[in-house]
């Protein structure tokens, strides 16, 4: 038996409408269909590619994402390559969502390139690309 990944994140989010203006930039611009549905009444969007869902709800309590209380600090996604963290930075501009600028992060990892950006409720979320050090372990797992 093993875990191989993520099947989805659920997201709480003050605004709805908001929330889907933001993520609709965010995900549909990095290759990501979507969905609608409805679970007790409340509204649910998924966005989703081939490995995994994000799907966004409303929240019950109203308040900001504070990345250093008890829960999710952020979240980070990953492609195949730095070139790609770079075109990511470039799709996200393009639909109007406020990126910092792709950077190496040689304190992380010697192959470290990320980018950064916040939802409208302060989630922290992140893409990078997938290093040397990720892919051997992947390649290796069962030599080690």
């Amino acid at each position: 038996m093993e875990i191989i990944g993520f099947d989805h994140i659920y997201i709480a989010v003050s605004d709805m409408a908001q929330a889907e203006r933001f993520y609709d930039g965010v995900f549909l611009n990095l290759g990501f269909r979507r969905n609608q549905f409805a679970i007790g009444g409340d509204p649910h969007i998924q966005y989703y590619n081939r490995h995994f869902g994000y799907v966004i709800r409303p929240a019950r309590v109203e308040r900001s994402h504070d990345s250093y209380a008890p829960g999710l600090h952020h979240l980070c996604l990953r492609t195949d390559t730095a070139e790609d963290v770079h075109a990511c930075a470039n799709a996200l501009r393009a639909a109007g969502v406020q990126v910092s600028d792709p950077k190496l992060f040689p304190e992380y990892a010697e192959d470290y390139v990320a980018i950064f950006f916040n939802d409208p409720d302060g989630m922290r979320l992140e893409i990078t690309n997938y290093r040397k050090e990720r892919r051997e372990r992947n390649e290796k797992w069962s030599e080690a």
